[in-house]
């Protein structure tokens, strides 16, 4: 067979090329600090890499509902021990009311010192947290009380707010209206009052009507079993952050974890690498010297 110039021009273009091409996937591979840059450069390695970025997105995000779910919790611990305060500064005026050195005066006065206590109750159960009511259940968008105590909400079907945290794990992380501010009582009037508003209307009435001061002694009685609920739900709080707590750092670990295959399997070795690219240009100067000595001589050579 006769090879000819074009063929000779032709075939040490192509290899010329091939090893060009082989020195440039070096250079993009120390550009990017990455192995792999293509599906082409290792398509199993690929196929790992996409999962496991999957898996880092996935694990970024109950880190965000984890972080989301603990804030909430905070804010909602947070007014939980104001009402306990407020509870608690309501019973020592009760006592005080009730007691017979008392004037009707004096005890005006506490009353008026009890609704604004009772105020500051509704306030807080209207309380939000990223514009979000935090004891309104699911209805967060709507307010846990009116303003004279009344329910905002609907009581009969009791949902609260959860976060998934990982995988099939959700949290409760809200406290509904009822199991902090008790049911609506049903005696009260207007209806549909929670149940510690409608007890200090009662004792705000025992205070200013003398003929109806036993209602005092009934909300000192009554008082109590507010405070202890207070502490029930604010204990819950507190154990649902230490678990959410325990499951952040589970999170960190295996968001380090993962991080770490990824960059195993996606990440080049420098040193490695840097060689490689030192052999491929050795090889592209090498194939350029040979190819200027293959290809023959032309007229023009002569000429000059």
């Amino acid at each position: 067979m006769r090879v000819t110039n074009n063929m000779i021009a032709s075939n040490t273009l192509r290899n010329l090329n091939r090893n060009l091409s082989r020195l440039d996937k070096r250079n993009t591979q120390l550009s990017t600090g990455k192995r792999i840059n293509k599906p082409s450069d290792d398509p199993i390695g690929t196929s790992r890499a996409l999962r496991l970025r999957s898996d880092v997105s996935q694990i970024e995000q109950y880190k965000k509902n984890t972080d989301a779910a603990i804030s909430w919790l905070n804010i909602t611990e947070s007014a939980t021990k104001d009402l306990y305060n407020i509870i608690h500064k309501a019973k020592e005026l009760a006592v005080q009311g009730a007691s017979e050195t008392y004037s009707q005066n004096d005890r005006n006065t506490i009353a008026d010192e009890m609704e604004q206590l009772r105020d500051q109750i509704i306030q807080l159960g209207n309380s939000t947290y990223t514009g979000r009511y935090i004891f309104s259940g699911f209805q967060t968008d709507e307010k846990t009380f009116n303003a004279d105590g009344r329910y905002n909400i609907t009581t009969t079907s009791v949902q609260n707010k959860k976060y998934q945290v990982s995988v099939g794990e959700e949290i409760e992380v809200g406290v509904f209206g009822t199991d902090l501010f008790g049911k609506p009582d049903s005696s009260s009037s207007p209806a549909n009052k929670a149940q510690i508003i409608s007890d200090f209307d009662k004792a705000i009435q025992g205070l200013t009507d003398p003929m109806k001061s036993s209602q005092i002694s009934t909300f000192i009685s009554d008082i109590e079993g507010h405070l202890n609920n207070v502490l029930s739900v604010t204990s819950e709080i507190g154990a649902k952050t230490n678990r959410l707590e325990l499951v952040q750092n589970r999170l960190e670990q295996n968001n380090l974890d993962f991080t770490d295959l990824l960059s195993e399997n996606e990440d080049v070795d420098m040193a490695e690498t840097i060689m490689h690219m030192k052999m491929e240009e050795s090889v592209y100067r090498a194939s350029l010297s040979a190819g200027s000595r293959v290809i023959q001589p032309t007229l023009i050579d002569f000429i000059q």
